[in-house]
């Protein structure tokens, strides 16, 4: 069997140390030398060798794509300044994850070598043994976007970053195990978007220090973070929070409904995500979303879908429904302002749908009455269909008309609009009634009146 002596192996270590020491320049090089990357001549056709400029370093100007994908190639040095400068005069976004960068002087040295840098990615570098010293940070000036997953960068960098980045637009911090917010003694009103998802945020007092720092945010991601609550008052959340309009609460720890109506008081607010949160677990999905959508009044989208007006009426009838037999002291504030609304609503009936729920019911249209079992898990859509031969009229020509033999004098018929919605929904019971009307269509206007 063959054996290495000691000057192979040591040879060996110093080889392998050497291939682990790639740098910036060598990685381009590699990547879009001609025999690999052939050369084309034009605009937008990749790779193009221009002459070079006056005291140009280099005999020919390589003119890279702007956008530079780089990611997961053992780059732990940038290499040459010259040539940085020389191959990246046109680079406009530049991924860098996945390396071993763990120098933010390196890091400044590609960064100010790229006058037309506006996104950045160094996700998964090991950055968390320096930071970025402030000489070095003017480099980040037109950096618009910055991605910084997983480096475990400190907030001193961060705040080194974002005090020389006029133009910083969206910041990514995700899973870099911050527990705390460190506040910054300078705000970044520029920023729009940060995510921040993936930490270990547990006090909304971190969160207060973001709204500090970053007053121009309209995006702002904190899901998988552990917080237990929304602890704020109107003023403050204004004051801090000017320009939200969408915030992401996914597998959070809120557990309590004021908590989901303090977002409400985020005075542009119009798109949350909260799923997979404690104090929604024990409903059923439609359940979640209906109650969810009736306590935010203003948001348009929830949990990326949006929100329609009528599914946001039969949301808040739902809540109505749902919290009405709850004890005076335990009902939501929103309850009282949606019974304002809508007026007192009974419970909802209990209906196994795993059995075919059914309820008998009497439908009229005109001088007649029918006596009907309506299984409850069909939709309004699916009804009407059953109904077309028995009331003469086709789907698209008749209006039914919910109405509850308890409740009809206090709140009246309930025109059943949507298609969709399942009749269980509206509390359907035995001895209520539906009105088969036809659709008459105004001479102005073909729209529902």
């Amino acid at each position: 069997m063959y054996q290495t002596s000691d000057e192979e192996e040591v040879n060996m270590d110093q080889t392998s140390d050497e291939e682990e020491e790639r740098t910036f320049v060598q990685v381009i090089s590699e990547k879009y030398i001609s025999e690999n990357f052939p050369l084309c001549r034009g605009p937008g056709k990749g790779v193009v060798v221009l002459p070079s400029p006056p005291g140009s370093p280099t005999k020919e100007h390589l003119h890279l794509p702007s956008v530079l994908v780089l990611n997961d190639c053992g780059i732990s040095k940038a290499g040459n300044r010259s040539e940085v400068a020389s191959y990246c005069a046109h680079v406009v976004e530049l991924d860098l994850s996945y390396n071993q960068l763990k120098d933010w002087g390196e890091v400044g040295t590609i960064v100010s070598n790229t006058p037309r840098l506006n996104f950045l990615n160094l996700s998964m570098n090991p950055l968390s043994g320096c930071d970025l010293e402030p000489r070095l940070a003017h480099a980040f000036s037109r950096v618009r976007h910055l991605v910084l997953i997983k480096t475990r960068v400190s907030w001193d960098t961060v705040h080194t970053v974002t005090q020389n980045s006029p133009e910083l637009e969206e910041l990514f911090l995700c899973l870099n195990d911050y527990d705390s917010v460190m506040e910054s003694p300078v705000p970044c009103p520029s920023l729009r978007l940060l995510q921040i998802t993936d930490n270990q945020l547990q006090d909304w007092a971190e969160v207060r220090k973001l709204g500090a720092m970053y007053p121009g945010l309209e995006v702002l991601g904190l899901a998988n973070n552990s917080l237990q609550s929304v602890e704020e008052t109107q003023d403050t959340l204004q004051r801090l929070f000017p320009n939200l309009r969408s915030i992401n609460l996914n597998s959070s720890g809120l557990g309590k409904w004021e908590d989901i109506e303090r977002l409400n008081l985020f005075p542009k607010l119009q798109e949350v995500k909260a799923q997979g949160i404690p104090l929604l677990q024990a409903y059923r999905k439609k359940e979640r979303r209906s109650l969810v959508v009736a306590q935010l009044s203003s948001v348009t989208m929830l949990n990326g879908s949006v929100v329609s007006d009528g599914e946001r009426e039969d949301a808040e009838r739902f809540f109505i429904r749902h919290f009405c037999e709850c004890p005076e002291e335990e009902l939501p504030e929103r309850y009282h302002v949606l019974v304002s609304k809508y007026g007192e609503l009974p419970p909802l009936a209990e209906v196994d749908l795993s059995c075919g729920g059914s309820a008998m019911v009497d439908v009229r249209w005109g001088d007649t009455v029918e006596v009907l079992s309506l299984r409850l898990e069909q939709t309004v859509g699916e009804l009407k269909k059953r109904l077309k031969t028995l009331v003469q009229l086709p789907v698209g020509g008749m209006r039914l008309f919910y109405m509850d033999r308890v409740m009809c004098s206090v709140v009246g018929p309930q025109e059943m609009r949507y298609g969709c919605r399942a009749l269980h929904s509206y509390g359907i019971q035995d001895g209520d009634e539906i009105h088969v009307v036809p659709r008459v269509k105004n001479r102005c206007s073909s729209s529902e009146s």
